[in-house]
């Protein structure tokens, strides 16, 4: 299992601390490219894609696109405010 964080590049205040130990989170300096983004990774056989909320509101695909996908897990972090 492949998993990946993504988040926009202004955002100093998601997923820090799986930043800090390495994992994969990757950010987005052009939030309209949020379904791109999204595509690459899943051709890169990442699973599981935690997006920040901020970042799921620019996507317009991901719920037709990956809802009914079992091999693929799309969860949108809340915010912690």
């Amino acid at each position: 299992m492949k998993i990946s964080w993504l988040k926009s590049k202004n955002d100093k205040k998601s997923f820090k601390i799986q930043q800090h130990i390495g994992f994969d989170v990757y950010e987005i300096e052009d939030l309209e490219e949020t379904d791109n983004k999204i595509d690459e990774l899943v051709k890169n056989k990442y699973n599981t894609i935690i997006l920040s909320n901020e970042v799921a509101g620019f996507s317009s695909d991901i719920i037709k696109k990956y809802k009914n996908d079992d091999n693929i897990n799309i969860i949108i972090s809340r915010n912690k405010e």
